[in-house]
């Protein structure tokens, strides 16, 4: 799937702005890199333009919205586990991703999620200046997301990995490289 990846400016007083120059860098900086990473592991891999994307609009978002449900109770945060889950990995999309496993002819999609901060100049100017008075460090920004795969004829979500981390630049092709090889560091490859 087309990687859903949002990159934000911090400002002085910790607001989020968003930047499409920096978003756009990195949402083609992370397809190579996507790429590279599949061929080094040796699978085969189409990725969805736009206009796919926007035909099955609805099983994605149920993806994001099932992919967030996991982020809470099961990976990510861990804030609400869930009993029922017996801290399994036991989340479905049903049977609205089978059509794109009709139309596609894959088994599998990958979705991808980023969301990426820096601190702006002015930002990082107060920080400076609240360091000269020993006042505790502001956010310089983080990296936040998760890959998510989905078996596309059953609708399970057969694998999720969490990624929390104040290091990494998805405005660079290297350092995107390193997000995506650690994003899908333990994907699991059939022989």
């Amino acid at each position: 799937m087309p990687p859903d990846i949002e990159l934000f400016s911090l400002s002085v007083g910790g607001v989020s702005e968003p930047r499409a120059d920096w978003t756009a860098a990195a949402r083609e900086h992370v397809k190579t890199a996507l790429a590279q990473r599949t061929r080094t592991l040796g699978l085969a891999a189409d990725f969805f333009d736009e206009r796919q994307a926007d035909e099955f609009a609805e099983p994605i978002g149920l993806q994001n919205a099932v992919a967030s449900a996991i982020w809470v109770h099961h990976a990510g945060q861990r804030t609400l586990p869930l009993p029922t889950k017996h801290e399994q990995l036991d989340w479905s999309l049903g049977d609205s991703a089978r059509p794109i496993a009709q139309q596609t002819g894959h088994r599998y999609g990958l979705f991808v999620f980023m969301r990426d901060s820096y601190a702006s100049a002015e930002r990082k100017a107060a920080m400076i200046g609240l360091a000269l008075f020993g006042v505790g460090a502001l956010m310089t920004g983080s990296q936040v997301g998760y890959a998510s795969l989905v078996d596309l004829e059953s609708g399970q979500v057969v694998w999720f990995n969490p990624l929390v981390r104040m290091t990494g630049d998805l405005r660079e092709i290297d350092s995107a490289t390193e997000t995506v090889a650690e994003l899908l560091g333990n994907l699991p490859v059939a022989p």
